[in-house]
């Protein structure tokens, strides 16, 4: 296992991007960030770079400034509200897909992680139209030539305090997380716990590829 962190992050301007970015930049074994994104992320930092990504669809002219990395953290997604099938397939499928492919030809010692949410459906099959795309993201992804791919099956995530980009509901519900933690503690987690646990997949390891919030806890504590 790697002893330093290079990482790239995407979705940094939402919740969990920006509090996984957080979390690497305090952390004493995280190298160095790249952060890509279509606006900037409003973060300066000795350890972080950015680069403006107009169209994750069109990564060609950025090629040169993506190899070096071991680690990609994808937190880049959309909400399936409102969504037809083939938009939300769009927007998760093909775009995380086209992403990896290009960080994977780079980067053929990258370990990948990917946003993914409770509930994905792995077999594709299912009556939820967004957990059937999140599960062929997930299988694809596992497919590709990387040095290892983690799903991060995420449920609740108590938000990182001090940081800006929280959804609203969480703001609202989030004093209830002793209770929710106390009496489900398998579904509900803490920001922190994801971006630690991401970080800990390149520098430790993990034996599962999909990480439900139990064993994203568990490797948070390794």
């Amino acid at each position: 296992m790697p002893d330093s962190v290079r990482a790239i992050v995407t979705g940094a301007t939402g919740m969990v991007g920006e509090g996984v970015v957080h979390e690497c930049l305090k952390h004493p074994d995280v190298e160095q960030v790249l952060v890509l994104g279509r606006k900037p992320c409003g973060i300066s930092h000795p350890k972080l770079r950015e680069i403006i990504v107009r169209d994750f669809f069109e990564l060609t002219s950025i090629e040169e400034r993506l190899s070096g990395y071991n680690a990609a953290f994808f937190c880049l997604g959309v909400s399936s509200v409102g969504m037809k099938e083939q938009q939300y397939d769009r927007l998760t499928y093909e775009l995380t897909l086209n992403a990896a492919d290009t960080f994977a030809r780079l980067n053929p010692d990258m370990i990948f992680c990917y946003v993914s949410g409770s509930g994905t459906d792995s077999t594709e099959q299912g009556k939820s139209m967004w957990a059937r795309v999140k599960g062929k993201t997930e299988n694809h992804l596992m497919r590709l030539p990387f040095k290892k791919a983690y799903m991060f099956r995420a449920g609740y995530m108590q938000p990182t305090k001090g940081l800006n980009n929280a959804h609203s509901y969480y703001s609202a519900l989030g004093w209830l997380y002793p209770v929710w933690k106390l009496l489900f503690p398998n579904h509900v987690c803490t920001l922190q716990e994801v971006g630690i646990a991401m970080i800990h997949s390149v520098t430790k390891g993990y034996e599962k590829s999909v990480l439900e919030v139990k064993d994203i806890v568990a490797l948070a504590r390794r």
